[in-house]
């Protein structure tokens, strides 16, 4: 096991002209938004760094593998989220209420073993979230006005954990191979007609599976009801680079807050199913019963992860409203809120328009 890591100093400063240096998103690059000057990311070229499982939970205490980083809480939601200098000023990425500067606090977190960097700019990201606004009925002026000034939207990454383990089975069911009969039943008109019955027949089935479970994603942060829908939290992993924190530079990156012990939890249930799945197709035939299924996993590693996503928070109302744009892929998910009064309006409407066919029909 490696010892403690140093903190790791996030905010760099350009060596042309000493204004802050950010990453450029879709690139391996960060730059200076001041003079244009630009540096290559130098990544570990043994790749990602895999951590045995068991050992690692051993020592949690020790805070292995980790190093130190400010982070701030949100007082309204609760998220935890890392602030570099620039953003003394920011809003929670969630729900838009001010970070308090006063609530700074320094605390370890295991080191991600890789980053997904963010492929998309917040100004394609920002337009994206646009022509979706537009794009939906009865949304509120405000919303669409606010939809108009960027400052909304903010480049977050969300920490996850990744399990990898060999995976051994063996299993005892039964494999079921379909057959067709014919028989004469009466038809509801009374009338005496031949059908094509499926039935099954039932043999034996035992054995032993084994293969590699690779990268089971499992979040590492506590999502209140309406974040990150699931429906955009997919991503390329194959994307995925051997962790910088040059990457981090100009976002901000959310603590994990499930711990390591749970996550593996999560994740050796989802290797469960895996192994049934398998088990399934080595029975083979048309069906299959799995009576009994012993499951063994070995060589367990895991790795901290931080995948991008932007995040439009929005209040109306007195609630809030989350949009979320996948920083990989572009998808765009969130919930909306509506305008009584456009709905009013389009009810009257088309009362009027009714109204109108029905009397000239009469006439």
């Amino acid at each position: 096991m490696e010892e403690t890591i140093k903190n790791t100093e996030l905010k760099k400063a350009c060596s042309n002209c000493g204004a802050e240096m950010r990453y450029l998103p879709g690139t391996r690059h960060i730059t200076c938004d001041y003079c244009g000057h630009q540096e290559t990311i130098e990544t570990d070229e043994n790749g990602f760094k895999e951590l045995e499982l068991y050992p690692y939970l051993k020592e949690m205490g020790a805070q292995r593998h980790s190093e130190g980083l400010t982070m701030l809480t949100c007082r309204n939601c609760g998220a935890v989220q890392h602030v570099e200098e620039t953003y003394k000023s920011l809003h929670c990425v969630y729900c838009s209420t001010p970070l308090v500067l006063e609530d700074q606090y320094k605390e370890d977190w295991i080191v991600p073993g890789a980053v997904l960097p963010f492929q998309i700019d917040k100004k394609k990201s920002h337009q994206i979230f646009q022509k979706w606004v537009k794009s939906l009925w009865f949304a509120p002026n405000k919303l669409k006005k606010a939809a108009l000034d960027p400052q909304f939207t903010k480049g977050l990454y969300l920490p996850y954990w990744t399990f990898d383990a060999q995976l051994q089975a063996t299993y005892s069911g039964q494999r079921g191979e379909y057959y067709y009969e014919t028989k004469r039943v009466r038809n509801a008109n009374g009338k005496v007609v031949q059908q094509r019955v499926r039935k099954t027949r039932w043999y034996p089935a035992s054995g032993q599976i084994s293969g590699f479970v690779d990268d089971t994603l499992v979040e590492a942060s506590k999502q209140r009801k309406g974040r990150v829908p699931s429906k955009i939290a997919r991503w390329n992993l194959k994307l995925l680079q051997p962790f910088n924190s040059s990457f981090l530079r100009g976002f901000v990156t959310e603590k994990y807050t499930i711990p390591l012990k749970q996550g593996h939890l999560v994740a050796k249930g989802e290797a469960e199913q895996i192994a049934r799945r398998w088990c399934r197709r080595d029975i083979g035939g048309d069906t299959q019963r799995l009576t009994s299924m012993k499951m063994q996993l070995s060589e367990e590693t895991f790795k901290h992860i931080l995948l991008p996503v932007y995040i439009s928070a929005y209040r109306y109302n007195g609630k809030e409203y989350s949009f979320f744009v996948n920083g990989e892929n572009g998808a765009i998910s969130g919930t909306r809120p509506y305008s009584a009064w456009k709905i009013f309006l389009a009810i009257l409407l088309g009362l009027i328009v009714i109204g109108i066919i029905v009397f000239l029909s009469q006439g």
